[in-house]
């Protein structure tokens, strides 16, 4: 993802002030920026956020995997500065995001939703972020909070609740990401898919958020907001 994020700045006529790994000096890299692009680690990225503050600096984040106290840490930021937070910066998966809305909303509770995401062996956390945005997706367009999530079924887990969102996660070779929503009925059924062919997707989309974000009011946005489909 760096080497995409550098190759996208160019692309975009960006100037890159400072690159930051593990060990570097973030500090001195963030006085200089005016946007912080975030995709490191989930433990790293509540002390990205405090500099970020700290210097007046937005920042977009897509890292995934954050604890409760993580997250909380990092939203503790959202009336200070504009942060662009989400589990996948592509254009086509944030249209899977709101086509999942409509679909949703649209079919009744005969309608089972399920989804299922793959992607590479390298892949620490599980389910991937975009599932997770998929399934509170799927959740607000069905205004219901009795949705249970079921991460996979083994051994004899009974019949399928109505209020059920099944979720598979599946890792194996240099998948770069793939994502399908299903609604199914007994007579027919509904899938959407995105599949992720270059890291690149993510990167431009990054870039797209950090140019949007910089003239942003303080506040907690997404790819939603920065594509003109929120609601």
């Amino acid at each position: 993802m760096g080497q995409a994020l550098i190759i996208s700045a160019q692309a975009h006529e960006m100037h890159i002030t400072g690159t930051i790994d593990q060990g570097d000096d973030a500090e001195s890299a963030i006085k200089a920026c005016d946007v912080i692009i975030d995709f490191s680690n989930h433990q790293v990225t509540p002390g990205i956020a405090d500099l970020a503050a700290k210097y007046h600096k937005t920042l977009i984040i897509g890292t995934t995997g954050h604890s409760e106290e993580e997250s909380r840490r990092i939203l503790a930021h959202t009336s200070e500065i504009p942060i662009v937070w989400a589990g996948n910066f592509s254009t086509g998966v944030n249209l899977l995001f709101y086509l999942t809305r409509i679909a949703a909303e649209v079919t009744d509770l005969d309608f089972h939703p399920e989804v299922l995401e793959m992607h590479h062996q390298y892949k620490v956390d599980a389910p991937s972020g975009t599932a997770v945005g998929l399934v509170n997706a799927l959740k607000e367009a069905r205004s219901s909070t009795e949705y249970k999530t079921k991460h996979g079924r083994q051994g004899i887990s009974g019949a399928r609740p109505v209020e059920e969102i099944g979720v598979h996660s599946i890792r194996g070779g240099s998948i770069v990401g793939e994502h399908t929503v299903m609604l199914v009925s007994n007579n027919e059924r509904i899938e959407l898919t995105h599949k992720a062919q270059d890291r690149s997707i993510f990167a431009d989309g990054a870039m797209k958020a950090a140019i949007w974000a910089n003239h942003q009011a303080p506040g907690l946005y997404d790819m939603l907001d920065v594509l003109g489909l929120k609601k």
